[in-house]
Formats: C-alpha cells, sequence, structure tokens
C-alpha cells in the first residue's frame, strides 16, 4: 500500500476514536452547569480584585499611569539571566521593545482588561471568549517571570474554555448564545438562498 494510503487510513482511524462519554457530558450538558458557574465566579472574582486595585491607582490608571508596568517589566528583565532563564529571551525583547516605550498604553489596557474579563466572566455573558482572555493575561504573566496565582488561573480559564457552551448557563450566556446561533443560522439560509436564486436564474438564462 502506498504512503498516501496508509496515512488516509491512519487519519480516518484516528478521527472515528470515539471521545469519554463523561467529557462530552461534562463540557456540553447543563447538568454540570453548577460547576462552571462555582468556578467562573471564583476566576471572576480573582479578575475583578485585582483589575479594580489598579483602577484605583494612579500608578496604573491616572497622573502616573506606566509607572507599574514599567517596574514590573524591569523586574522581568532581569529574569532573563541564567541557563534556564524564568524570562525567555524573545519575551525579554517583546518587552523591552514593545512594552516599555509604551507603558501608559499597556497600564490601560491590562487593567480594563481584568476588569472587564471579571465583569464577563461574574455575569456570564462571552464566557468562553472571556476566559480566553483572562487565560491569555495569566500566561503572559507567567512569561513575565511572575508565578503566583496565574497558573490555577490558567488551568481553570482553559477548562472554562473548553466548557463554553454551558459555563454561562447560569448567566446571560443562557439567552446571548440561542441569539447568536439563531442569527447565524439566518445568515447561512440568506446565503444559501442567493446562490440557489443565482443558479435559478443561471439555469433560466441557459433554457433561452
Amino acid at each position: 500500500m502506498s504512503e498516501v494510503g496508509n496515512t488516509i487510513i491512519q487519519k480516518r482511524f484516528v478521527e472515528s476514536i470515539s471521545g469519554s462519554p463523561f467529557a462530552r457530558s461534562l463540557f456540553s450538558e447543563v447538568r454540570w452547569a453548577w460547576i462552571w458557574l462555582l468556578m467562573r465566579l471564583y476566576v471572576g472574582w480573582q479578575w475583578l480584585q485585582a483589575g479594580w486595585s489598579k483602577l484605583n491607582n494612579p500608578v496604573w490608571i491616572g497622573s502616573k499611569a506606566g509607572v507599574a508596568i514599567s517596574g514590573f517589566v524591569s523586574g522581568a528583565l532581569t529574569k532573563t539571566g541564567g541557563e534556564h532563564p524564568d524570562v525567555q529571551g524573545w519575551y525579554a525583547w517583546f518587552l523591552e521593545r514593545l512594552v516599555l516605550p509604551n507603558a501608559e498604553f499597556w497600564s490601560y489596557l491590562v487593567t480594563w482588561g481584568e476588569v472587564l474579563v471579571g465583569i464577563a466572566l461574574f455575569l456570564g455573558v462571552f464566557t468562553g471568549i472571556a476566559a480566553f482572555f483572562g487565560g491569555f493575561m495569566n500566561m503572559n504573566y507567567l512569561l513575565a517571570g511572575t508565578v503566583s496565582i496565574n497558573p490555577i488561573l490558567l488551568t481553570l480559564a482553559a477548562t472554562l474554555v473548553l466548557a463554553w457552551r454551558t459555563a454561562g448557563w447560569w448567566g446571560l450566556d443562557r439567552w446571548v448564545l440561542p441569539i447568536l446561533a439563531h442569527r447565524r443560522v439566518q445568515g447561512r439560509f440568506s446565503e444559501e438562498k442567493a446562490i440557489a436564486d443565482q443558479l435559478n436564474t443561471n439555469q433560466v438564462r441557459l433554457d433561452y
């Protein structure tokens, strides 16, 4: 059998492997939504606390915006030495060239990002998206050499992303997601109808 044939068989075999029934149930059935509610509230509270403290601090938001993040970045840049540095060279380049010169912009972005992620998780609206961006911030803190609670929050955020269908069931997503899904279906139907009408028009022209 050719290499291409083997590849096709292997691909079909891998794609035919069924996932765990428990995992499918856990991430897609609303009976488990209470788990995601508790997780959501915990992660959301952590982000709200972090963002609110920055929102009321002039070194993050206000006349001295950028001072705190400049100090944070300067501290991160001291962790680039050694055989296994806490901060990798490519991320140090990002901090030094893109973040440090624009500290005020990043200060506002981080602060409002934390607040908005916290609010979204608390309300259960766009939960999967909020969890993704929360995890993204956690990852950046880790890349900057700050451990703290970030590994825990990153793990919980990844889990909430996997459970995005039901993570906001006890929240606004219970109404928001069906509305968005309905609009998507309507848009797809309109597009398919337009294509069908065009094909019918072309067929009529050919008949003539």
